[in-house]
């Protein structure tokens, strides 16, 4: 009897143990993947652990899984893996999205963005009107307009002021090559260089040429692409003369970024264009490191006033190049929101732009100091538009870069072009990229210019201009 009031006594208390220990959920797994985004790397673990702390405190239990993928040839990389099955929650695209958009494998982000309480208001208005036009990238970061960055003691030392016109610039280049400030001898060094084409520097150029946008109105108010209008050649005219007075470099064909950013710091170019605030103060901080004793400022440059107009170029909005995309196979798309609206709100921006407290910055009182490291950070998923950088976190010049962009925004013409003319795009590319850098090479002359529109029309370009005609009213 004993025995069996015992055994009875065990099997209640092993009962009730059972029911007292709550059984703890996991948390729910989203898989990550993005450029520059490592399990490897200590500051993107340290950053998404953050995250899913900050988020289990209000609530949501996550677990973020980094899915690695190397950098070098990222799309591609990126596409095999996807092809293969193996499909993120949450994937970063540079390229090769629209195939996957086809399939439906893409979330449409105008389903999910009223649903956020921060990320719908975090969003630029070029984001706002590409959404609009392909709605399946996000990319809530200032447009990737290029501006020009020069040291600020060899402009005070040209005894010139920051330009404001193209024949501003033509002088300021003019003075820095004669000035030989780097010190590699005026017949080594020059004003400027760019990274391959002329891109870079079409971005402070096209609209005082009269390049306003990639299609235009000839002069009977048809339109043609940009790229063989008369405000074009006269651009490109430009830029030859610059290469002729030896203030281009001419080795820019060649030339890739690290080569570039090379030439700027050891003093061969007088002048570089940098893409985002955050690279203006990556090539201050590499500035001051490569000439310690000098310990040079950069400055920022403003696009210049010419005969057809002024002000930055105007910004393409039909999609998005870039961006974040929502796995539409996901069964964790509500926790992906919820992940990306944190970031977005004004707690996750402050880790996603600052960093960590005693590592990119100090705090004395409410004031914050930016450590060398911060010189390196880089944001990772969000810059939010509604959210404001502490004053000293940038650099004046990188402040600068943001207004310009804010006060110079213009909306582009180009539109998303159905894939049956992915071809014809293709070569007549090729063929304004080979023409572009003979005019300014002085391999060709300008009076081949009815040649080389020729060569693009019959490439392709006929066949562009008439399907742009019915688009463009």
């Amino acid at each position: 009897m004993l025995k069996n009031k015992l055994a009875l006594s065990v099997s209640v208390i092993a009962l009730l143990s059972a029911t007292a220990v709550p059984v703890l959920a996991e948390p729910t797994t989203i898989r990550v993947v993005a450029k520059d985004l490592l399990n490897t790397n200590p500051d993107d673990v340290k950053l998404i652990q953050k995250y899913e702390e900050a988020l289990k405190a209000k609530g949501t239990d996550l677990k973020i899984e980094i899915v690695n993928l190397p950098a070098s040839g990222y799309a591609d990389k990126l596409g095999a893996m996807m092809l293969s099955g193996d499909i993120p929650d949450l994937i970063y695209f540079q390229g090769g999205d629209t195939v996957m958009a086809e399939q439906g494998v893409l979330e449409n982000w105008n389903d999910w963005l009223p649903k956020t309480t921060y990320l719908k208001d975090a969003l630029y208005p070029h984001n706002t009107a590409r959404l609009q036009n392909y709605p399946y990238l996000l990319y809530a970061f200032p447009p990737r307009i290029s501006q020009p960055v020069m040291r600020e003691d060899w402009l005070s030392k040209t005894g010139l002021t920051a330009p404001k016109t193209v024949d501003d610039y033509v002088a300021l280049f003019k003075a820095i090559k004669s000035g030989n400030f780097g010190g590699a001898g005026s017949d080594k060094s020059y004003a400027l260089t760019v990274p391959g084409s002329m891109d870079e520097a079409d971005t402070i150029f096209n609209q005082a040429f009269g390049v306003s946008s990639s299609w235009l109105k000839d002069k009977e108010g048809n339109w043609i692409a940009s790229q063989i209008s008369e405000q074009e050649k006269a651009k490109l005219t430009f830029y030859a003369s610059l290469r002729e007075k030896g203030l281009l470099d001419p080795e820019y064909i060649t030339t890739k970024w690290d080569t570039k950013e090379d030439k700027f710091y050891s003093g061969r170019v007088g002048m570089v264009f940098s893409a985002s605030a955050e690279n203006v103060d990556v090539y201050r901080g590499k500035m001051k490191q490569a000439n310690p004793d000098a310990n040079p400022e950069l400055v920022l440059l403003a696009p210049p006033a010419g005969a057809g107009g002024e002000g930055l170029a105007a910004v393409d909005v039909s999609k998005e190049t870039r961006g974040f995309a929502i796995s539409a196979l996901s069964k964790h798309k509500e926790e992906v929101v919820k992940f990306l609206d944190f970031v977005a709100s004004p707690e996750g921006q402050a880790l996603e732009r600052l960093g960590f407290e005693g590592e990119q910055y100090t705090r004395d009182g409410e004031t914050i100091k930016p450590t060398d490291k911060m010189a390196t950070w880089y944001v990772r998923f969000i810059a939010a538009a509604n959210w404001k950088l502490p004053e000293g976190v940038r650099s004046p010049a990188a402040a600068q870069f943001l207004t310009n962009i804010t006060q110079s925004y213009k909306p582009d013409n180009a539109f998303i072009w159905p894939n049956e003319y992915a071809p014809d795009l293709d070569a007549a590319q090729n063929v304004y990229k080979a023409w572009a850098y003979k005019f300014i090479s002085g391999q060709a002359g300008f009076d081949q210019w009815d040649q080389f529109v020729s060569e693009w029309k019959t490439a392709g370009g006929d066949r562009l201009t008439e399907y742009a005609r019915t688009v463009l009213k």
